[in-house]
C-alpha cells in the first residue's frame, strides 16, 4: 500500500473559501486529508490517494450521481454510498464548478431549516 501525501494547503484554502459560507459547516481533520461537515453529516472530503492523486468526495442528487459516473475522468462514483460522487483536483479542475456543485452537496446534508439558509 502507498504513502497519501498531504493535500496541499492552497487546495483546502480554496475549498475552505466555499465551505465558509454555509452555516455551520465545520471544517475537520479526516483519518486522511480534512473533511467539511454539517452537524453529525458529512458534506465533503478531499484527501490525497494511494497513487498521488488529490481528490474530493461531496453528496449529489440520484440523477446526477449517474451522470457524473457516465461522464468519467475527473469525475466518479463512491462505492460506500449512493448518493456520493467525486472529482479528481489537478490544475485543471473546474472551480466554478465545484462552488455550485459542494453547496449543493451541503443542501443534501444539512437540516431543513440550514439547507434553506443557505440558498439565500
Amino acid at each position: 500500500m502507498g504513502d497519501r501525501p498531504e493535500v496541499p494547503e492552497e487546495l483546502v484554502d480554496r475549498l475552505r473559501e466555499i465551505f465558509d459560507a454555509l452555516p455551520e459547516c465545520e471544517e475537520e481533520r479526516a483519518w486522511v486529508g480534512t473533511r467539511w461537515r454539517v452537524r453529525n453529516a458529512t458534506v465533503a472530503h478531499v484527501f490525497g490517494g494511494e497513487d498521488g492523486l488529490f481528490r474530493i468526495t461531496f453528496r449529489a442528487e440520484p440523477a446526477e450521481v449517474l451522470a457524473f459516473e457516465n461522464l468519467g475522468e475527473p469525475y466518479f462514483r463512491g462505492s460506500w454510498g449512493e448518493d456520493v460522487v467525486g472529482m479528481l483536483l489537478d490544475d485543471g479542475t473546474d472551480w466554478d464548478e465545484l462552488r455550485e456543485l459542494l453547496p449543493d452537496s451541503y443542501r443534501i446534508q444539512a437540516p431543513a431549516k440550514l439547507a434553506a439558509d443557505a440558498t439565500g
